[in-house]
């Protein structure tokens, strides 16, 4: 577990699950894994890298350490084909406008785009880089 990226997400978030699908399609050397915040595997990263309860984040778990935030979501860009690695420029803005940005989306989110009522079913291929 530790050699894989790992994304947490918010499994009951409509927004969280279409970024999950959107980071797919543009992960082709599968290098990202992903598992729910709700789940128990989630759960127990959470813990591990003392995460409080109430965090409105996605959580990239990136060579042992754990991001959240703005941070996450930039970092995860790295491990994207195409131009997404550019987004790395996006750490010039200074984190606390960053994550001031990212706060006020993720608090909206249910709002704006809903809770999910069903989830898609992967291919086995897809399938295999969920971690529960």
């Amino acid at each position: 577990m530790n050699t894989h990226t790992i994304l947490l997400y918010d499994g009951e978030c409509s927004f969280c699950n279409g970024t999950v699908q959107w980071i797919i399609a543009r992960d082709p050397h599968t290098n990202i894994r992903f598992a729910s915040q709700q789940g128990e595997l989630g759960q127990a990263l959470r813990d591990k890298h003392q995460l409080p309860v109430e965090l409105d984040s996605l959580v990239l778990i990136d060579h042992g350490k754990a991001y959240v935030y703005s941070d996450a979501a930039i970092r995860l860009t790295k491990y994207l084909h195409r131009a997404w690695p550019l987004a790395q420029v996006l750490y010039i803005i200074p984190g606390f406008i960053r994550n001031a940005v990212y706060r006020y989306i993720a608090k909206r989110r249910y709002q704006w785009f809903g809770k999910a009522k069903a989830c898609m079913l992967p291919t086995p291929e897809i399938r295999a880089r969920y971690l529960d």
